[in-house]
């Protein structure tokens, strides 16, 4: 499943108002007007995840009430069918176990959306709008449809970051069948998916795509929109259709309607990449932009705030039934990330400024949620910080966005591919993170401030918390062993590898957020990179750095992954050749191959088997090491009922439906 990226957060002391953009109130005046206000830790970017550079944490906390599909995950990390949506089951499941070419369609699965929902605009939900789920998530789609070969430099014209994956490798362009009343679709594969329950389509309101390529900018009538989705069916389908020989009289007529149908689509895609890409929402946004299916919709947005109010239509679009009474939800962030403290975070809560968080946080804020107004919570979270480094060109290439770096020039760096001397200096250099002292101080000292010794994170494949954490470790020990050794080793060791190579320093240029924790890194990493043999030029950067992943002017990044669920090819979007969050230009045969396994029947100790399998070759690779696992941490106004704190983000506002004062 598609991770997002983890909230950027500097811990520099500013004055609650600064944080919270919010004049001073009673304690618990959102209570009376039924509004709950969540203090967010990063700033909002865009309102479109799935588009390249916005898959940030912000982004889809704030999107997530404004839709549902047909599953969620609970706060035991369950995933759980929403029958309020639809229904969904296997259809057909005869792949044969030991044929690498299955028949195509040997598996199933067939969604019914429940009859009768509605979006916002009271536009009837049918399957047409599962539709784009592929569109936006298909290589051989975007290839067949005219829309471009997302692996290629120019791309498809869906700047999506959904290609890529194991849902990618087994499913064609000719995947999708819609059922003859318009409300059950059928995905097929070409082999059986362990993931197929999270492989799903979701909503898309394909009737307002059609309505932003024709350039409307207001609401249509019922009828105008069911016409719409009927063309956007068409067009998806007339877009991947053969055509007949050139002799056939009916060439020119097919000719011409696939060249129409391509249009749309080329239009439409255009319109999803860039029209949600925004953060600012008012009286003069298009109300096409804003249509929902969730219990809430965003009514307006801010550089500092965004607010959802309740849907018209909340138990009509297929969220699970409303059992809260909340109006309002109010997404605070911070003006700047650089001037963002979570223990003045702390001291809105306990103000009444705002009413929930869940985010990175110090010691300092925990013992300031120590208030009898305040419920507070100490769990799990999976989210890990870690270091990658660039071997090669970003496959979804960005242009220049920031003046005087070159992010769509080759990748010319001294990470670059898989000679001796570069993943030489990849381990080099990746023994330089200090890693003891960032968990020290960002994970143990958060609960225990005379705390001494936190572990750090040594697997890319399992967190500390999963149960089978230290076989995956202990099976690629020979690798992580060097990783764990007292710093003065691992400095010692980086200067002889450096010197094989280089008897000058090695420049490396590593982006990171202005997030306190990471600037400590790469400060300490400075004084390390010194002695070793390597200049560390440190770029930061408080709103564009999500973008600048895909930068191949930087060598290096340090940034956190967040799970919003669980499989077990969740990991391969980061680590494939063309994985959909692979922006290092990682590129390895063996390794894809490897990843492969996790698309096959595992039972738990062969899964480990294929971790550990894994692990070692990423391991000898030094494309990225793990640093540590976020601490988890949560307060709210103690008023608010129906928080359970989950694992996975979202952390706090998963069930927006319940929440209740």
């Amino acid at each position: 499943m598609m991770k997002s990226l983890a909230r950027a957060t500097a811990l520099v002391a500013v004055s609650v108002l600064g944080v919270t953009g919010l004049s001073l109130a009673p304690a618990n005046a959102t209570a009376a007007n039924k509004t709950m206000i969540v203090q967010e830790s990063n700033i909002l970017s865009g309102l479109n995840t799935a588009v390249n550079g916005y898959n940030l944490l912000t982004n889809s906390n704030v999107v997530g009430p404004t839709g549902a599909g047909f599953t969620y995950y609970n706060n035991k990390a369950q995933l759980i069918r929403n029958t309020n949506f639809g229904t969904f089951k296997i259809t057909r499941n005869n792949c044969a176990t030991t044929s690498t070419t299955d028949e195509f369609g040997c598996f199933s699965v067939t969604y019914t959306v429940k009859k009768g929902l509605k979006y916002s605009d009271g536009t009837l939900i049918t399957a047409q709008d599962l539709l784009l789920s592929h569109a936006i998530s298909s290589s051989d789609y975007s290839k067949k449809a005219g829309l471009g070969d997302p692996a290629s430099d120019a791309g498809s014209l869906f700047d999506s970051a959904g290609y890529g994956g194991a849902y990618d490798d087994h499913t064609r362009a000719e995947s999708f069948d819609i059922s003859d009343d318009n409300f059950s679709l059928t995905v097929k594969y070409d082999a059986f998916q362990p993931d197929w329950q999270i492989f799903g389509p979701g909503p898309g309101a394909v009737h307002a795509m059609v309505a932003l390529a024709k350039g409307k900018r207001a609401l249509q009538t019922a009828r105008t929109n069911a016409t719409y989705k009927s063309l956007f069916e068409d067009a998806y389908y007339d877009s991947i259709a053969s055509l007949p020989n050139e002799d056939d009289e009916d060439y020119e007529d097919a000719l011409d309607s696939r060249t129409a149908a391509r249009s749309l689509m080329g239009k439409i895609a255009k319109k999803w990449s860039t029209v949600w890409n925004i953060t600012t929402v008012n009286s003069s946004t298009n109300p096409l932009l804003l249509i929902s299916n969730g219990t809430f919709r965003i009514s307006e947005c801010r550089a500092t705030d965004c607010t959802l109010s309740l849907n018209p239509r909340a138990n009509e679009g297929g969220a699970p039934k409303r059992t809260g009474n909340l109006e309002k939800i109010i997404f605070k962030m911070a003006s700047s990330i650089s001037n963002f403290s979570d223990t003045s975070v702390a001291q809105a809560l306990a103000n009444g400024e705002i009413d929930l968080y869940s985010g990175g946080s110090s010691a300092a804020f925990w013992s300031g949620v120590s208030n009898p107004e305040l419920t507070r919570f100490r769990g799990n979270v999976l989210t890990y910080e870690h270091f990658d480094l660039r071997t090669g060109d970003s496959q979804f290439p960005i242009d220049n966005v920031i003046e005087g770096e070159s992010c769509d020039a080759p990748y010319d760096g001294p990470f670059k591919g898989n000679s001796q001397e570069a993943k030489d200096l990849r381990k080099a250099f990746l023994l330089l993170v200090p890693r003891p002292k960032l968990a020290n101080t960002y994970v143990a000292k958060v609960f225990d401030p005379s705390a001494t010794d936190s572990p750090v994170l040594n697997s890319l494949f399992s967190l500390t918390t999963e149960g089978d954490y230290s076989k995956v470790v202990a099976g690629s020990s020979l690798y992580v062993n060097d990783f764990l050794k007292d710093e003065a080793t691992r400095v010692n060791m980086a200067k002889a590898l450096v010197a094989k190579w280089s008897s000058t320093p090695v420049t490396v240029k590593v982006l990171t957020s202005t997030r306190g924790s990471r600037v400590d890194s790469i400060t300490q990493m400075k004084i390390l990179g010194a002695q070793a043999g390597f200049d560390v030029v440190h770029y930061t950067n408080a709103t564009l750095w999500g973008v600048l992943l895909d930068c191949n002017n930087f060598d290096a990044a340090q940034f956190a992954w967040v799970k919003t669920g669980l499989s077990q090819t969740g990991t391969n979007p980061q680590y494939e050749s063309d994985g959909g969050n692979n922006s290092a230009g990682w590129s390895d045969a063996t390794m894809d191959s490897l990843l492969g396994e996790f698309e096959k029947i595992q039972t738990a100790t062969s899964l480990i088997t294929t971790k550990i399998n894994a692990e070692k070759r990423l391991w000898s690779n030094y494309w990225t090491l793990p640093i540590y696992q976020w601490p988890g941490a949560s307060a709210w106004n103690k008023d608010l009922k129906n928080i359970f704190p989950s694992p996975l983000a979202p952390n706090v506002t998963w069930n927006f439906w319940s929440i209740t004062y």
